[in-house]
């Protein structure tokens, strides 16, 4: 039995704004603790990130699947829409909604707790090729790790490997990885460490529907099945799979 809809909206919600807060106010604290060092900032804002992000699918994974991603979750949906495994349309257009309202709330929150104004756009400027090409490879290899950690019976690892990539990820690709859409536009509404201006947001969000669609053809490439598995992304939400694990 599915868990109700209403649950795992929640959940993402709750998680996506917990994780863009993370983001955003590590990246704060860093700018505060290591004023003029930019790289010692990357390094403490990644940490932050990585260790947050796998604490939150740990938290959230057995009620939405702790995606918290749009690119994610129509990947779930597009790999299972056939087996029927995955997220229904209906579903999926809940779960990008609840992401993208959880991360501009995400933001709001890590600027009240710093003292900040609530909503303060961002003027980091972000628009480039090179950060574009930056988000395709960060995107295309999330999706890649997720399903294949599901589509191998491994989706109890995701919470370290994701947040491992992620984390790793902020210092191998040229945009920093925000690989996720959701996030992208939250980090709009603050204007510190981790933030993108407005007029950044659409061409990042392009490049990660392009990481998606590269990650995807590569899945079918590699993983003929791995929509079979779907309903193991990130973690099991089926409730009967969490009665047995409680």
């Amino acid at each position: 039995m599915t868990i109700a809809l209403r649950r795992r909206l929640l959940a993402e919600f709750v998680g996506t704004a917990l994780l863009v807060t993370a983001v955003v106010g590590s990246g704060i604290m860093a700018a505060t603790l290591s004023p003029g060092d930019v790289g010692v900032q990357l390094l403490e804002n990644s940490i932050a990130t990585a260790f947050a992000l796998g604490a939150l699918i740990l938290i959230f994974g057995p009620v939405s699947g702790a995606h918290f991603n749009p690119v994610v979750s129509a990947a779930d949906w597009f790999l299972g829409r056939r087996t029927g495994t995955g997220l229904t349309a209906r579903d999926l257009g809940g779960y990008v909604v609840a992401q993208v309202l959880g991360a501009i709330a995400g933001s709001v929150l890590a600027n009240l707790m710093f003292d900040l104004a609530a909503v303060d756009l961002s003027g980091k400027d972000r628009a480039a090729g090179h950060l574009w090409l930056g988000e395709v490879v960060a995107t295309t290899g999330l999706i890649l790790l997720i399903f294949a950690l599901a589509r191998s019976g491994r989706a109890a690892v995701a919470p370290a490997a994701v947040g491992a990539y992620i984390g790793a990820a902020y210092w191998f690709t040229s945009s920093t990885s925000f690989a996720n859409p959701a996030v992208t536009i939250g980090r709009a509404f603050t204007d510190t460490f981790a933030g993108i201006a407005p007029t950044s947001v659409p061409g990042f969000v392009l490049a990660q529907l392009v990481g998606l669609a590269v990650g995807v053809g590569l899945l079918a490439a590699l993983y003929p099945d791995a929509g079979t598995a779907a309903d193991q992304v990130v973690v099991p939400t089926d409730d009967a799979a969490v009665s047995r694990r409680s």
